[in-house]
């Protein structure tokens, strides 16, 4: 059974807990981060994964999802808190919160996890700093049916929650690892896959590659691209055409661009 309790006031020690998971520093000390909205923690549920703790807003409209929410926080024997919608303010940052959020432990995120044969197509981004862009990787990555999005070096932090919320709800139904671009390769190459890079050196045009699943899909940083060296490590370059003044697309819109044409020769 979910203990159960209402919180009335902003210095209550839970409310500052909360508030301290927008903060990345916190996230890596607690394992915990948090993520809002009816919608989304329902597809968490959906997905085997359950909040530790269920946060709503008192006055709140009822919801035949909120009680299949609370229902499974109280059978995994997590805690459902209430409190004023200010407060829950406070606890998000956003002016006009969503009614329900949840704290979640956070995920596996080592190379080790993933089953690299679970899906003909994985997205790799390397150094992407923008967390809008992060979550939306991972939208890309549950609409084309990916395995999952692979981190490499310094990226925003997925479970931020910005990203969080960029992501709609496939933070929880995609896999996640996060790793260096030396420890990547060394297991990219221990098993099947090939990597193919969005990239402007010799490449060959995106609709007439030759993609081979299990297909590892790379875009670099969002304003200074891959770095030469990860280029030169890859099986296949390709590049998209740009018909306009602009000399290149958005990051996660080109890796959206290379999943959808990826996804379509492999169906082949």
């Amino acid at each position: 059974m979910a203990e159960r309790r209402t919180i009335t006031g902003f210095s209550n020690p839970l409310v500052k807990f909360l508030r301290s998971l927008r903060e990345k520093k916190h996230r890596k000390r607690e394992r915990r981060f948090l993520a809002e909205g009816l919608r989304l923690l329902t597809d968490a549920r959906e997905c085997g994964k359950v909040p530790e703790i269920l946060v709503m807003a008192t006055g709140r409209e009822p919801h035949p999802l909120l009680d299949a929410l609370e229902e499974a926080v109280g059978k995994a024997g997590g805690e459902i808190v209430e409190m004023d919608v200010e407060i829950l303010a406070k606890v998000t940052g956003k002016d006009n919160p969503q009614a329900v959020a949840g704290v979640f432990a956070e995920f596996d995120t080592r190379l080790s996890s993933l089953d690299r044969n679970a899906s003909p197509i994985w997205l790799v981004a390397q150094a992407l700093r923008d967390p809008g862009n992060l979550g939306t990787m991972l939208r890309t990555g549950d609409a084309v049916g990916a395995g999952g999005l692979i981190l490499l070096d310094d990226c925003a932090d997925p479970f931020s929650v910005e990203a969080v919320r960029a992501s709609m709800g496939a933070i929880f139904t995609q896999q996640l690892a996060m790793a260096r671009w030396d420890e990547f390769l060394p297991w990219l190459r221990s098993g099947a896959g090939q990597l193919v890079a969005a990239s402007l050196r010799d490449p060959t045009d995106y609709r007439q590659a030759p993609y081979a699943a299990p297909c590892f899909l790379m875009v670099g940083n969002e304003s200074q691209g891959l770095p030469a060296a990860y280029e030169e490590a890859c099986d296949l370059r390709v590049t998209i055409p740009m018909l306009g003044r602009a000399d290149s697309l958005n990051a996660a819109v080109a890796g959206a661009v290379l999943a959808y044409e990826a996804l379509a020769h492999l169906r082949k």
